[in-house]
């Protein structure tokens, strides 16, 4: 899967999350956040080698139960997962190397 460039229309719940397979990547953030525009660009970048991610855009605000159970307080925030298990964080990124070493963490799970 590409990129993600749209929040999603429906928030998935936290079981859903959890019971995904494979590696995948939750960003929370806001369309109207400038530190979650300026990190799509390092996004793309670091997202292009990895075309098996799943990436889940989700928008969040004051209680969003998603973002509430990930204890998100920043945008955006990059939460890796490996079979619905957190293996790494990002807040505010600000440069695609420090994605993609998020993403070699999801990588060694794989293995």
């Amino acid at each position: 899967m590409t990129m993600n460039e749209v929040y999603a229309a429906i928030e998935p719940t936290r079981a859903e999350i959890d019971k995904l397979e494979g590696p995948a990547l939750l960003e929370f953030g806001s369309p109207t956040c400038g530190h979650c525009r300026a990190a799509q660009a390092l996004l793309a970048t670091a997202l292009a080698d990895h075309p098996q991610l799943r990436h889940i855009k989700v928008a969040d605000g004051s209680g969003r139960p998603l973002g509430r159970s990930f204890k998100v307080k920043l945008w955006p925030s990059l939460v890796f997962l490996s079979n619905g298990l957190e293996v790494a964080r990002l807040v505010r990124p600000v440069a695609a190397a420090e994605i993609r070493s998020a993403l070699e963490q999801i990588d060694l799970t794989q293995g």
